[in-house]
């Protein structure tokens, strides 16, 4: 007798927010990279990334919530909020159930935590395996020491499988017995012409340096410009890229006063659709998270544009930076060890054009296209084995 023939991939991917971060960037790019037709978004509000998806031809739904998810932000809820939100997640995720039936959707793969806890009801629901893919590290920096092994327990409980965006993140997991892929965010390579040359380096007193990134404490920007203001030779501009998503505006003002005060030649973009045409420009681009970064997504898209890289360490960007080679890495939090890469890289315009020229090919490896293969072979091997864990 001929077994029958496995459902093709219906992959639904969930989240909990609309707005243009780094996760929902990465996932973007993944979508549009993965078979057309084989996959949907579902948000839980509305925001910019519906229109993003919709000019790229993706089925996209929005499920509104009657609630903020945002309110439970670690920082900012307490034990009750905490539980209270926790419960409207879960019945939220019980009315996603119906919409991955409506969708015929063979795997939920869920991009957050809070995706995560929703997911876990629809997917039963639907009768579904669930992915969770996860962006940031579950680690006593971000969450705190027990709501991270919580958070790391509930996960384990709750999904089939995982994507990580980097080995350093999928540390933070508890995997065992689940299957796990790690699937570097990819950057979008187009045609030849769009990708050719970079502009040659600027000699030292004509530099340009670019910080990218949302505007938040964690991001390090304070600490970028007190390194900035002691550097031996200022370079002639200086542009912080990025806006503030989550109520980080007393932050930006505090960055604008700083900036001021030490005399800095910087300037404040806000948030921009696409920061390229600035890292193209750029000499040098300075990534300075204070806190481990999951992956550092804005370091291949800036080796890609062909900047000379600085990046801190520990975190994701040591998977993409081999020191001395194709970029700079520095000790997140370390001030004094932060301006004296800049001061290497403003003063050493030679050394600048080495680095920028090896990062550009070692972004190569960064493509989308290939974690996108990466990821739909993950996601099909799933459907019609998921109670079979291990």
């Amino acid at each position: 007798m001929t077994p029958p023939r496995a459902n093709p991939l219906q992959a639904v991917f969930l989240a909990h927010t609309a707005a243009p971060s780094g996760a929902e960037l990465a996932t973007l790019r993944l979508v549009s990279a993965m078979p057309a037709g084989r996959t949907a978004v579902v948000y839980t509000e509305d925001g910019p990334m519906l229109r993003r998806m919709a000019e790229r031809g993706i089925e996209t739904r929005v499920v509104r919530n009657d609630f903020d998810s945002r309110a439970m932000t670690i920082d900012k809820a307490g034990v009750r909020s905490l539980v209270r939100g926790g419960l409207g997640l879960l019945r939220l995720g019980w009315r996603l159930g119906g919409t991955m039936r409506e969708l015929r959707a063979t795997v939920l793969v869920a991009g957050s935590s809070k995706a995560m806890l929703m997911g876990a009801v629809a997917a039963r629901r639907a009768g579904i395996p669930l992915v969770w893919h996860v962006h940031d590290r579950i680690s006593a920096d971000y969450f705190g020491r027990w709501l991270a092994v919580a958070v790391r327990l509930l996960g384990w409980l709750a999904v089939d499988g995982y994507i990580a965006n980097s080995r350093g993140t999928l540390a933070s997991l508890y995997t065992w017995r689940r299957r796990a892929l790690v699937a570097y965010p990819g950057v979008e390579y187009r045609s030849a012409s769009e990708e050719s040359g970079h502009r040659e380096q600027r000699p030292a007193a004509e530099t340009v340096v670019v910080v990218v990134g949302r505007l938040a404490p964690w991001k390090g920007q304070d600490l970028f410009l007190r390194a900035l203001a002691d550097v031996r030779n200022l370079p002639r501009e200086v542009f912080l890229v990025g806006g503030t998503f989550f109520d980080e505006e007393d932050y930006r003002r505090e960055l604008e006063v700083h900036a001021t005060a030490l005399d800095l030649p910087v300037v404040f973009t806000g948030h921009v659709e696409d920061p390229e045409p600035y890292l193209r420009d750029a000499d040098i681009l300075v990534h300075c998270s204070v806190l481990p970064e999951p992956f550092g997504q804005v370091v291949v898209e800036g080796m890609r544009a062909g900047c000379a890289v600085i990046a801190t360490r520990p975190g994701g960007p040591e998977e993409i930076v081999e020191p001395g080679v194709n970029g700079l890495l520095v000790d997140a939090g370390e001030r004094a060890r932060l301006t004296h890469a800049l001061d290497t890289l403003i003063a050493d315009q030679e050394l600048r054009t080495k680095l920028a020229e090896a990062a550009r090919v070692r972004a190569r490896d960064f493509d989308v296209a290939a974690s996108a293969r990466q990821v739909t072979e993950f996601l099909t091997a799933l459907p019609g084995k998921w109670w079979r864990r291990g």
